[in-house]
């Protein structure tokens, strides 16, 4: 429940903070003191919008916070987990500046507007005083029986299911669109990549077959001068070897051959034998493994008249052949599968719209259902209103075409006066029978939510008399279980709240500003005089205000 409003600089408040409790608090305040402020500052920290006449002016910014106890809320303590925002306690704040921007934070850490929306569905219901209004409209008439049968999350998915078949079925008419093409497409994709795997021209083949291709073709020439090289080294008659052995024989014989520079170029002689050997020995194994291979040539030649002729048919070079027959290949398994296959989407767009129909069944049978269960509450509370003839309905139809929503519409009909057959809301023509309606049907609809803490701004409008009394008490039987803050104009159901807040506008000099007082006893009995009797105040008005007050609190212990 919302236990602490704090405002500073907002709209007439330049500072104030209100700590508030379980049950009913009544807000009260002459015309155009600032009651909407209250629950104005409340909407920006659930992430209403905001705009810059909300910063008091000459201030440069508005500062709100509002800080809740969600011991009780099990989804919003699921939430802020989730994000890593736990805490026993939950504070929005809100920060508006002069220019008209806008910052918040949950629990201290900066958060997004929709966070703020989102998280505070779970915190707290505010029934606005232009609900009835809202009951005009049929889609209010589904969102309420939704809500009274549990269906909200249902619907939801029923919506994401809805969105999915929409989807596929749009995917499926642009492909039905352009099948011709896509068929002719995945034909030649099938011709090229079928070439392509049979050419199976694998990874660096074509370097390997390049080489081969320059080692076979020269294959005679290198062994002939691989030859003549051996020659070269080893031959009788001239061969570097024989020479070498000549002239170090000759060195051998002259005096001093093993001192000095003779002996230096003996040696350098003795190293070049040495390596014209291993040389020699080298070439010769070189060539024992160089092949004349005419077949293996052909074989080689052929594989890459094939690779290029390939290429040039799909104008690319020889090496991008490979990166060509995967790109291809991808190509084609996503027009053969997925979303470009007519079959497959037809057939995932029937399952889809299958699982629709099933949602939607069970959600409809639900909607008959609660519907009977709804119109009886409402009815039982039209009773306590002082409509007791009157007869209410809540209609459920099936659709034509299906929506996100379901199959069916929701309407509320009353018929207020015997032997009158129902009719739509919009045709109540009492703007005070409405408002009644409108109460009984909120009251019903709070009395099935999760959320403790609701408020009610001026739902009561229309009604007087003996039924404001009966409204008061209704506001309070829903404040015995949580918390209900109901902004009113009635002492009737003033006097039956728990507590009482005032709201009080002075001037001075050339400020304004709004003060809100959690009344005493006292405090209470000289409002609700006020309330009663206008600005001066009797001892007979204050005397029917206490026994209001007294027979009010009383009656409820």
């Amino acid at each position: 429940m919302l236990v602490q409003l704090a405002i500073r600089d907002f709209a007439i408040v330049d500072a104030l903070d209100l700590d508030l409790h379980a049950g009913m608090t009544a807000i009260t305040g002459e015309t155009g003191a600032g009651k909407s402020i209250l629950l104005d500052a409340l909407g920006l920290c659930l992430g209403e919008r905001a705009d810059v006449g909300s910063v008091r002016h000459g201030a440069k910014r508005a500062d709100l916070s509002a800080r809740f106890d969600i011991a009780r809320l099990p989804e919003a303590q699921a939430w802020l987990e989730e994000r890593e925002l736990p805490g026993e306690d939950c504070l929005l704040r809100r920060v508006v500046t002069a220019s008209g921007r806008s910052k918040a934070w949950i629990n201290g850490q900066p958060c997004t507007i929709g966070d703020l929306k989102a998280l505070g569905d779970h915190l707290i219901e505010i029934h606005g005083q232009h609900a009835h209004q809202a009951l005009l409209r049929e889609d209010t008439h589904r969102r309420l029986l939704d809500d009274f049968a549990g269906l909200t999350d249902a619907v939801g998915e029923l919506g994401a299911t809805y969105r999915h078949w929409q989807a596929l079925r749009r995917r499926l008419k642009r492909l039905a669109d352009t099948s011709d093409e896509l068929q002719a497409r995945r034909q030649l994709l099938r011709y090229q990549v079928e070439e392509l795997d049979q050419l199976a021209l694998a990874e660096d083949e074509l370097q390997t077959l390049e080489r081969d291709q320059e080692e076979l073709a020269h294959a005679e020439q290198t062994l002939s001068d691989t030859q003549f090289a051996v020659d070269c080294c080893e031959n009788d008659e001239g061969g570097a070897l024989h020479l070498l052995h000549q002239a170090l024989a000759r060195l051998d014989v002259l005096p001093g051959a093993e001192r000095g520079a003779l002996a230096e170029a003996r040696g350098m002689l003795g190293e070049a034998r040495i390596q014209i050997e291993e040389a020699a020995r080298e070439l010769r194994h070189f060539a024992d493994k160089t092949e004349l291979d005419p077949e293996r040539l052909a074989h080689v030649e052929g594989r890459l008249g094939e690779v290029h002729r390939i290429a040039r048919k799909h104008h690319a070079m020889p090496d991008e052949l490979t990166a060509l027959h995967a790109r291809l290949r991808d190509e084609l398994a996503a027009l053969e599968g997925g979303d470009h296959d007519l079959d497959a989407l037809t057939a995932d767009m029937a399952e889809v719209r299958e699982h629709y129909r099933t949602q939607a069944r069970t959600i409809g049978e639900a909607r008959r259902q609660a519907a009977t269960a709804f119109a009886e509450e409402v009815q039982a509370q039209l009773g306590f209103l002082a409509m007791g003839k009157a007869r209410f309905e809540a209609e459920v139809d099936t659709r034509v075409s299906p929506q996100p929503d379901g199959m069916e519409t929701v309407h509320f009909l009353i018929s207020a006066n015997p032997g009158q057959p129902p009719r739509p809301l919009t045709k109540v023509a009492s703007g005070g029978e409405l408002s009644r309606i409108s109460l009984a049907i909120q009251v019903v609809a709070a009395s099935h939510s999760t959320i403790p803490s609701l408020v009610f701004d001026e739902v009561d409008v229309g009604v007087s008399g003996a039924t404001a009394e009966i409204v008061g008490q209704l506001l309070r039987r829903l404040g015995e279980n949580g918390q209900v803050m109901t902004v009113t104009h009635l002492p009737q159901v003033a006097a039956q709240a728990h507590h009482h807040l005032h709201i009080e506008k002075q001037a001075e000099e050339d400020t304004t500003q709004t003060q809100m007082v959690l009344l005493d006893s006292a405090g209470r009995v000289r409002e609700l005089a006020r309330m009663l009797g206008g600005v001066k105040l009797s001892d007979r008005t204050l005397a029917h205000a206490r026994e209001m007050l007294d027979a009010s609190q009383q009656a409820r212990h």
